[in-house]
């Protein structure tokens, strides 16, 4: 849809992005659990969330801290399990360039799975006209709000959650969720089965190195059937010959 205000577009982001906060809920939940276990104070916690940003990576680096690792090691197998932004990032510079560095830093920073997986597919669909921003920094808002409050409702309550409750179950329908909405093409159906072959294939690879894996190869895939389903065109053989 066309929109006539920034309030509007604003105001769509954070509807869309609503329906995908009971996925995320229950991982921020477990994310302040599982920082409290490990005997971070609340406040220690609560920064952490607030650097990292990034549900994946903050996981990953608890459970080393909890191994005793060196901090070295933790912040490599940070930077690898975010290296999916660099790809994210990639693909929305198109439509932020030119923006002014105090509106750009912010929604740099809030950039997540979920409000890249819903601006990309507004921005690809170019109706969000001159106020395509304002769509991006509702849904990125909502998801980062919901994330912080998520997390420290796991740190206020800590193991008074019962393990019962299976609540990392909801992380992967949360990622279907988005998935879906995005298969709109033989090029997107390829690169979501490769990927999703390549991730149950390399989820034994350490370092979470299965996670870039299955998404390279799923670009590579989507990539080569959009190239073999364009092909070259009958007028072009015709006019070789």
């Amino acid at each position: 849809m066309r929109y006539q205000s920034g309030r509007q577009a604003f105001a769509q982001g954070v509807r869309a992005l609503l329906p995908l906060t009971p996925g995320v809920i229950p991982f921020g939940l477990l994310t302040g659990i599982v920082a409290i276990k490990l005997g971070m104070s609340p406040f220690t916690a609560m920064s952490m969330t607030l650097l990292f940003y990034s549900g994946s990576a903050q996981m990953a680096a608890l459970q080393l801290l909890g191994t005793g690792v060196l901090p070295m090691a933790v912040v490599v197998t940070a930077l690898v399990i975010n290296l999916r932004f660099v790809m994210y990032s990639a693909s929305l510079a198109p439509y932020m360039h030119g923006m002014q560095r105090r509106k750009l830093w912010p929604l740099t920073y809030m950039l997540s799975d979920q409000s890249y997986a819903l601006g990309s597919i507004e921005y690809s669909a170019g109706e969000l006209g001159r106020f395509a921003h304002h769509y991006y920094a509702g849904a990125a808002s909502v998801m980062w709000l919901c994330w912080q409050l998520s997390v420290l409702a796991g740190v206020c309550l800590g193991t008074e959650i019962p393990e019962s409750w299976s609540l990392s179950f909801t992380i992967p329908l949360s990622f279907l969720a988005l998935l879906v909405p995005g298969i709109r093409s033989s090029a997107t159906l390829g690169a979501a089965l490769a990927g999703g072959v390549i991730a149950i294939s390399a989820i034994t690879l350490p370092y979470n190195l299965g996670l870039i894996t299955a998404s390279i190869g799923g670009v590579a895939a989507g990539l080569a059937i959009e190239t073999w389903c364009k092909g070259p065109k009958r007028g072009d053989i015709e006019e070789d010959t």
